[in-house]
């Protein structure tokens, strides 16, 4: 279906910098996404590789510099030849199959450490032993990932994963983790990091069903009760012999720089510097996944609100490492790009944020084929805003899935820089 803004041209009329539309099924081209701003020769030999006869373009998005290129002749079009097509789309095949293995990795380990911290919750009061080697087996390995790489990715999952009491948990434990590293933290602070991130709620085991969740409603003495659970993390941290560093972070993480926090109120420059991280980290958390998920912001909400409502709650150094990390965009968020259409972030580099990787709604594309697209990769399409969900369109909407609940998980940030649009075969 065509528009006023775009029209046919024959294929020996393509040019670099055209961009087009490829009105065929996503099986029928090799291509990550069905329109887009040719780059390339190859990706001009690829198109008229694909037996269409003429093909549709915009020329208001189309930015051809040159337009006295000589025209391929017809013996080099015929040698780009079918066996390139199926090379192509061997290759999505492979990124499509690449992804979901890479996605069920995460989702496999998050499921994993959720199964791990119930089994702590479980032994805690009779082999406290035991739950302090089942949280410091568990970071270790997460360490063993962070560490062994030079970049590291912040991935969204899908909502199966994870559950109420150890979802937060985890998503704090993995942000503080990449954040810690952002900072420069050593080894030794990044273990104790991650088992006080892992263990800074464990206290609200001991509080009754009523009072284990934060509720605005609450009354003062329910608040109260709420806020007792801080104190029962550190008895438990201490009955599993934590390390120092660990439970002094477990003691502070509801306490803010400018001592308006709980249960000490104490100012800023007696927080640890663990306890700087897992205090922001903590509330980014909540205000994405409260108890009620009707009261939720989106990423780029929760960041915007830390910025200008709560700054002086939190050490500036830090709370400059988190924005710089997670983007402007974080995972999560449901974006316009510039080019009108709708997308979600599903994975920020935290060592390059700027252009993320997300998933675009195009209705030619089945949902469960739609390649991940990494804007870094893409010279001409970038973000141009930030969204509620609820503002898409409902095709867009069924077929981005906006989260409900946030789940966090880390993977491998670097990744082969060549085009996946433009790769020709061997």
């Amino acid at each position: 279906m065509t528009d006023t803004h775009t029209q046919f041209i024959e294929l020996s009329e393509l040019r670099i910098g055209m961009y087009v539309y490829l009105d065929v099924g996503w099986m029928d081209h090799p291509f990550p996404i069905s329109n887009f701003k040719i780059s390339s020769q190859e990706q001009i030999d690829t198109i008229r590789s694909l037996g269409i006869e003429r093909i549709r373009y915009a020329p208001d998005k189309s930015s051809v510099t040159d337009t006295t290129d000589t025209i391929t002749p017809a013996e080099t079009v015929s040698a780009v030849t079918e066996t390139s097509t199926e090379y192509a789309l061997r290759r999505r095949r492979a990124l499509l199959a690449g992804q979901a293995a890479s996605l069920q990795v995460c989702e496999r380990q998050f499921n994993h450490a959720a199964q791990t911290y119930k089994q702590v919750t479980e032994q805690v009061h009779a082999q406290p032993g035991l739950a302090k080697q089942l949280v410091e087996q568990l970071i270790q390995g997460f360490l063993g990932q962070i560490l062994s790489e030079d970049e590291a990715a912040i991935r969204l999952l899908s909502e199966k994963a994870g559950e109420k009491t150890s979802l937060h948990s985890i998503n704090v434990t993995v942000i503080s983790l990449l954040l810690g590293k952002a900072m420069g933290l050593n080894k030794t602070e990044m273990l104790n990091l991650g088992v006080g991130a892992l263990m800074h709620d464990i206290g609200k085991i001991e509080l009754p069903d009523r009072v284990r969740w934060i509720d605005e409603h609450f009354s003062a003495p329910e608040k109260l009760a709420y806020q007792e659970h801080v104190v029962h993390s550190v008895n438990l941290a201490r009955k599993m012999d934590l390390a120092p560093n660990a439970m002094l972070l477990m003691a502070q993480h509801h306490e803010h720089y400018d001592s308006s926090g709980y249960p000490s109120r104490i100012p800023g420059e007696k927080m640890s510097p663990l306890s700087r991280i897992v205090a922001l980290v903590n509330q980014y958390d909540n205000l994405c996944n409260p108890p009620n998920p009707a009261l939720a912001l989106t990423p780029h909400e929760a960041l915007s609100q830390i910025f200008t409502k709560f700054k002086t709650r939190f050490h500036a150094p830090t709370l400059t490492t988190f924005i710089r990390m997670m983007g402007i965009y974080p995972p999560g968020s449901v974006v316009q790009l510039s080019d009108d259409r709708y997308a979600l972030v599903v994975s920020v580099n935290s060592a390059r944020p700027i252009k993320p990787k997300v998933i675009i709604h195009d209705s030619s594309i089945d949902r469960d084929e739609a390649l991940v697209i990494n804007l870094e990769h893409e010279q001409q399409l970038c973000i141009h805003r930030s969204l509620k969900p609820l503002q898409l369109p409902k095709s867009a909407y069924d077929y981005l899935s906006p989260r409900k609940r946030l789940c966090y998980f880390f993977e491998r940030g670097l990744e082969a820089q060549s085009d996946t649009s433009s790769e020709s075969p061997p």
